[in-house]
């Protein structure tokens, strides 16, 4: 008999018919002679609704009282869908994040798991019950409900999935598996059959909505045997693993695309060491994620430094690097988030020149400019103008999988 983690997104128990459909896939999995930990979110378009409902009441609610709210989105799901299981006739029990044990810091909004004390799910799943936790959740030191952030019920599962040494966690999302693009925007889209950690962790990092890039570094940490699969489909979907058996023609895994980035540019720097520590070291205090970075050569005594952030974070690193510049020592900072950033990801690219050369001539057939240009072992990234963002996605694509 074998432990099962099963994930399912809003989208999948968005009515109550999907509720019924999510609950035959449960119970199929359970009959077959699993034991069964099921993780769910708030159905559909619930977690925005509620912070619709707070933003009419009070638009700088407190992010304790935010948190205190949006719980409730998964605690309806779980809810529903075990009351729709106990009428099939299964034994089944549902928990909230706390009941389960899932232990937090106390960052509201954007909780880290500490620990999860699993004694509840165990003597439950002993009693051969279905065990339906809410996902996105936990509860802090303080007693108080904690909501993990964006793509929080993937870390959930993958976080239960890690701590019970389950057999299999399964991803179940509106799309059968995880694409070479979104196939939903990008014709001529094909599924993998498997892909790597690391190739699975920049493609979520890099704007890829599949899977949250927490929940795939945490199942590559723990060795979490993480399947991608569809809730509408039934077909096979995609395994996520640490080596893969086969290696595409192209070298390339897949292409993504991010529309929610800014650049800053800070122009005429002192030519000087420690400017750039001066400088990230303030965003770091401020906790502002940097992604790329690139850096001017010097020109008589000065330089520029660009980077870009989240669209969220924009005003933040604009405010503190302004209150800032006379310490730092800058002209002035150029600020857009009028782009985009399009990367290609393969684990098969570090050996195979040429890769990053293909990418940039579909671009170059297309009339499309390159702004930025960020590289790793196993990605390249490149920024465009928002407008180009959705074409640049496709000539790549085509330029790498038409012959694929």
């Amino acid at each position: 008999m074998a432990l099962v983690v099963q994930k399912f997104g809003g989208t999948s128990v968005a009515d109550a018919e999907r509720i019924r459909n999510v609950a035959r896939i449960i119970t199929d999995t359970y009959e077959a002679g699993n034991s069964v930990v099921v993780v769910l979110s708030a159905q559909g378009d619930t977690t925005d609704d509620l912070i619709a409902k707070a933003e009419e009441l009070n638009p700088k609610a407190g992010k304790r009282e935010m948190d205190m709210l949006l719980s409730t989105g998964e605690q309806i799901s779980i809810a529903l869908c075990a009351m729709t299981i106990e009428g099939m006739g299964y034994p089944v029990v549902s928990l909230t994040g706390w009941q389960a044990g899932m232990q937090t810091n106390s960052a509201y909004g954007n909780a880290r798991i500490k620990r999860i004390e699993t004694e509840r799910i165990r003597v439950e799943l002993d009693q051969k019950r279905i065990v339906i936790v809410a996902g996105f959740q936990g509860i802090n030191k303080y007693g108080d409900v904690t909501t993990l952030g964006r793509g929080g019920s993937d870390t959930s599962a993958v976080a239960l999935a890690a701590e019970l040494r389950a057999d299999l966690c399964q991803i179940y999302t509106d799309v059968d598996g995880v694409y070479t693009a979104d196939p939903r925007k990008v014709a001529g889209a094909k599924k993998l059959d498997e892909i790597t950690y690391d190739e699975m962790l920049e493609l979520a990092t890099l704007g890829a909505q599949v899977l949250h890039n927490r929940s795939v570094e945490m199942a590559k940490r723990y060795g979490v045997n993480l399947e991608v699969v569809s809730s509408f489909s039934g077909k096979p979907g995609t395994k996520v693993k640490e080596v893969v058996t086969t290696v595409e023609k192209s070298h390339v895994s897949g292409v993504a695309r991010d529309k929610n980035i800014a650049r800053l540019a800070l122009v005429g720097l002192a030519d000087e060491p420690g400017i750039a520590f001066k400088v990230f070291s303030l965003l770091a205090k401020e906790r502002v994620n940097v992604d790329i970075i690139l850096q001017s050569i010097g020109r008589g005594d000065t330089k520029d430094i660009s980077f870009t952030v989240t669209k969220s974070d924009m005003e933040q690193a604009r405010k503190v690097l302004e209150e800032h510049k006379a310490a730092i020592g800058f002209d002035h900072i150029d600020v857009t988030d009028n782009i985009a950033k399009v990367s290609i990801v393969g684990a098969g690219m570090i050996n195979n020149p040429g890769v990053a050369a293909n990418m940039f001539e579909a671009l170059f057939a297309a009339g499309i400019n390159i702004h930025m240009i960020s590289t790793s072992e196993i990605k390249v990234s490149v920024l465009v103008d928002v407008v180009d963002a959705d074409r640049a996605v496709q000539v790549v694509h085509e330029k790498f999988f038409s012959e694929a």
